[in-house]
């Protein structure tokens, strides 16, 4: 049996790549997505692992929450850590979909507290 599919999706990037993107308006994503070929998210059940494992000791991150809805088009469900079934979008996202934004720190041991938001 498949889980339902979440409402939102998040995208965890640093303020030199959100600054980058407002002019155009227009997300291209981290310098891993460009490596990898798609935009890495996360479903808020992953969202604390990833920031642990990938961004420990980094300030003044943002989340950005997307309405799965929105870019489904483009969007696959592949497996990753464990085997879990991540959500990649396989284009750029414009930054008008972005329902809302916070900022997060992580600590240098990867714990950190999500914005009351993420659900």
């Amino acid at each position: 049996m498949t889980e339902p599919t979440p409402e939102f999706i998040y995208k965890i990037v640093t303020p030199a790549v959100l600054e980058a993107a407002e002019p155009g308006g227009i997300l291209a994503g981290m310098p891993v997505d460009a490596a990898d070929g798609y935009m890495h998210f996360s479903t808020a059940g992953q969202l604390a692992e990833t920031l642990a494992r990938h961004f420990a000791g980094q300030r003044d991150l943002w989340v950005l929450a997307v309405p799965t809805a929105a870019v489904a088009r483009d969007l696959k469900w592949e497996p990753s850590r464990g085997g879990a079934l991540f959500p990649h979008l396989y284009a750029t996202l414009p930054l008008g979909q972005v329902t809302w934004r916070g900022r997060v720190s992580v600590a240098p041991d990867g714990t950190v507290d999500l914005p009351e938001a993420v659900r």
